[in-house]
Formats: structure tokens, C-alpha cells, sequence
């Protein structure tokens, strides 16, 4: 995909529909880096869990999750709203910018004061993970926020090898940290902490100054805050804050479950099952972020879009799936005999990575077109669901019961929104198992084309 799709992107414009790429060579750029940022990720996560042990995995992992946590909690939603309001007009593109940034940042200060006096007051939660780790971790927040918001903005305006080349830009140093601080200067995992939050700092710099020049707003000094514009961005990013979080929360919190009554080492070793089954979550992921502006920016009450790109992603997910089944017995070889277990974990969270794949490409329908709050409730019935069976069973059973409680889950948010997609629209959701061989010759043919280019 060319950037030159959107060639300038200023108050100038006139406000007409937005222009997009082709979503199949969108897909195909997107989904390469990904592949790149998978390789740093799993370059990381064997130099940590060589180097430091399931203990030391476990309690970075903690660390991430905690900051992811309180990420989610800080934006409000507004990076989503921010591609959806963008998307559909894109002369606003300063203005919903300067507006969630401005929120975002106020925000973040609460936040980072939140997690650091929780740290030193309530230690028990993180169960040994030292307060000052997290509070190095927590100064980070602010800047992550930045990254998300600046890179939900290049999305809505079709800029993806920006986007792109930003976001894995951040992987590879999160690589080269674990490189330098671990195996070449042999220090501990404090001060692979502090190289992580100092990548964050130098990729929101490069990325606020990246969209600077893209919206020209150095000169223009056009934008500033608007708070009726502000108003509806959280009045949308609201109800996409709920289903963000509680979605967050049932991917995440069962690993902060898992060390609070099973310890860092336990922890660690399903840390490395759920990293495996994000991998493979990755793929849709990309389609359903790029599937997001276009079905904003078209309106399409039909549903038909959405239908035919979850279609695919069914078939392609099911091949997926079974390979992966198979690569996961390589896992003890790779991350060492303390990480056995892991294969059986992500095997049991593989029938629950297929649905909650088809759910994130299928649910664009809804973010696309307004967001209806009954999405947000079935998030909401899930993480009651999901939290509580892991209280119930984590204790007893252990990481094991976490993957169940985390299969069951990505099927009942499946089963929830198919459902009320076939209401809304009158369609039957089972067609999105149906694969049609036609669709896919087309598929893998513009795939192809977009590879030479």
C-alpha cells in the first residue's frame, strides 16, 4: 500500500469520504511487520527466560501487564475514537489529535499516581514484585498513551507503513534493551526496565513529531481544544472503552491471578503459553484494525464487508490453528525443561484463540457503524464470567484452569456478538465458517500482486 493515498492532511481539505487502500495489500504490509515485531518479541522473551529464569519471565511479565493495565485505564477509548471520528471526516484530523492528547496526558498523571502509591501501600497484590520496578514501569504510561493515540491516528488517515514502521521500530528496541542490559552488559532485570521505559520516551518523541509534520500543525497553529468535540469523542470512546478494558482485563488478569496464588514461577511459565496464543491473535488483529476505518468511513448497514473479510479470516485461522498445535511441542526445547507445561496450557487455549479471532474481525460491523452499548454489555457479562471462575479455580487448580477460564471466555464473547450480529442484520453468523473457494482465489491473487510491488 503507497502512502501517497493520503498525500496531505490539513483543515484544508474538502470533507469528503475517506480514500482507502486496498484492505488485502493493507493486510499484507501490516501483518510483515507484525511478523518482525513477533521475531523481537520472541528474540526478548528467550533472552529474559535464559537469562533470568521462569521467575524473572513472571515478574516482567507482571510488570507489562500492570502498565498495560493501567494504559487502558487511562485512555478513556479515545485512541478508538479518535479512528473513528477521523476516519469519517478527515479535515478534523487536528483537532480530535490536539483534543485526546491534551485528555490523555492529564489523565496519565492520575494514573502513574495511582499504580506508584498502590505499589508502596499495597505490596501483597503483586505478591514480591518489587514497588520500584513498577513505579520505573509506571513512569512509562504517559508516553505509551502518546504511542497509542498517535498510532490510531495514522490508521484513520490510511498512513500505514508509517504506522508500521513506527510500531516495530518500538519492538526492536524492547530486542535490542534485552540484548545490551541482559546478555551484553550482564546487569539485572532493573535496568532492563528502565532501557524499556526509555524506548517508550524516544518512540512517543519520534511519533509526535512524525504527525506534526503530517498535519502541518507547527504552522498552522490552528487546532486547540474543543470541548464539545471532546464531549463526543468520549461519549463513543466511552462505550469502546469497556469493551477495550474488559477485554484487556480477560486477556491479562488471569496472569496476575496466577502469580498471586501460584508465585512468579507459575506465572512465568503461563506467561509463555499466553504470549504464544497473542501470536496467533495477531493476525486478526490486523485485519480487524484496518477493517475499522473503512467500515466507519463506508457506513455499511448491510454488513456484507464485514462478512465476507470475517469469512476469510475463519479459514485462514483454522489452517493457523492446527499448525500452531503442532509448532507447540517445540516449546520446552526452546524456552528450557522448566517451561514443559507450557504446551499443554496453550493447547487448551487454542479453541478459544479461534473464536475470540473471528469476534475481533466480525464486531468491526459494530465499531464501525456507531458501537450499540449491548456490545459493551457482553463484555461486561464475560469479565464477571472470566474473573470469577478464575478466583474459583486458579487457586486449586492452577494455570491449567486459567486456560480453560480463558477458552470458555473467548467463546461466550463469540457466541454473544454472533448472535446479536444475526439479529441486527438479519444475516446468518454460521456463514462466517462457510468458506467459498471463488472469494479466495480473488484473495490470494491481490495478496500476490500486492507482494511484487
Amino acid at each position: 500500500m503507497s502512502d501517497s493515498t493520503v498525500a496531505t492532511i490539513s483543515p484544508s481539505e474538502d470533507a469528503a469520504p475517506a480514500v482507502f487502500g486496498s484492505l488485502a495489500s493493507g493486510v499484507a504490509v501490516t501483518f510483515t511487520t507484525r511478523v518482525l515485531i513477533v521475531l523481537c518479541t520472541l528474540g526478548a522473551s528467550i533472552i529474559v527466560a535464559r537469562w533470568l529464569g521462569p521467575a524473572g519471565t513472571g515478574t516482567l511479565a507482571v510488570l507489562n501487564v500492570t502498565a498495560a493495565l493501567a494504559l487502558q485505564l487511562g485512555s478513556a477509548g479515545l485512541p478508538s475514537a479518535t479512528t473513528y471520528f477521523v476516519a469519517k471526516d478527515r479535515t478534523a484530523v487536528e483537532r480530535v489529535w490536539i483534543n485526546g492528547l491534551a485528555f490523555n496526558l492529564a489523565a496519565s498523571v492520575l494514573i502513574v499516581a495511582g499504580v506508584i502509591v498502590i505499589a508502596y501501600l499495597r505490596p501483597a497484590i503483586f505478591n514480591g514484585v518489587s514497588p520500584r520496578l513498577i513505579a520505573i514501569v509506571a513512569l512509562s504510561i504517559p508516553f505509551q498513551l502518546v504511542n497509542l493515540l498517535g498510532l490510531n491516528l495514522l490508521l484513520a488517515v490510511d498512513r500505514i507503513r508509517l504506522m508500521n514502521l513506527l510500531d516495530a521500530f518500538s519492538s526492536v528496541l524492547i530486542l535490542l534493551n534485552a540484548i545490551v542490559a541482559l546478555v551484553l552488559w550482564g546487569r539485572d532485570l532493573a535496568t532492563l526496565v528502565w532501557f524499556n521505559t526509555a524506548g517508550a520516551v524516544a518512540v512517543s518523541l519520534l511519533l509526535v513529531w512524525s504527525i506534526a509534520r503530517l498535519t502541518h500543525l507547527r504552522r498552522s497553529g490552528a487546532a486547540m481544544l474543543e470541548f464539545p468535540l471532546l464531549k463526543r469523542m468520549l461519549v463513543y470512546g466511552a462505550k469502546f472503552y469497556v469493551c477495550i478494558f474488559a477485554g484487556f482485563v480477560i486477556f491479562r488478569v488471569d496472569l496476575l491471578i496466577v502469580n498471586r496464588f501460584r508465585g512468579a514461577q507459575a506465572a512465568g511459565v503461563y506467561a509463555i503459553a499466553s504470549q504464544f496464543s497473542f501470536l496467533l491473535i495477531m493476525l486478526p488483529g490486523v485485519v480487524a484494525s484496518l477493517l475499522f476505518p473503512r467500515v466507519a468511513a463506508r457506513q455499511d448497514e448491510s454488513a456484507s464487508y464485514a462478512m465476507d473479510v470475517t469469512r476469510h479470516t475463519s479459514f485462514v485461522m483454522l489452517i493457523i490453528c492446527l499448525a500452531a498445535a503442532l509448532a507447540s511441542f517445540a516449546l520446552p526445547f526452546v524456552y528450557g525443561a522448566r517451561f514443559a507445561d507450557a504446551t499443554i496450557q496453550f493447547l487448551i487455549l487454542l479453541p478459544g484463540v479461534f473464536f475470540i479471532s473471528l469476534e475481533s474481525v466480525l464486531v468491526q460491523y459494530f465499531t464501525g457503524t456507531g458501537l450499540p452499548t449491548t456490545i459493551a454489555w457482553f463484555w461486561v457479562v464475560t469479565l464477571v464470567v472470566n474473573v470469577g471462575l478464575n478466583l474459583v479455580f486458579v487457586p486449586a487448580f492452577g494455570a491449567r484452569a486459567a486456560a480453560v477460564n480463558s477458552t470458555v471466555s473467548y467463546a461466550l464473547i463469540f457466541i454473544l456478538v454472533a448472535a446479536y450480529f444475526g439479529r441486527r442484520t438479519k444475516r446468518n453468523p454460521l456463514l462466517v465458517f462457510a468458506p467459498r473457494i471463488n472469494e479466495f482465489r480473488g484473495l490470494f491473487s491481490k495478496l500476490g500482486t500486492s507482494s511484487l510491488r
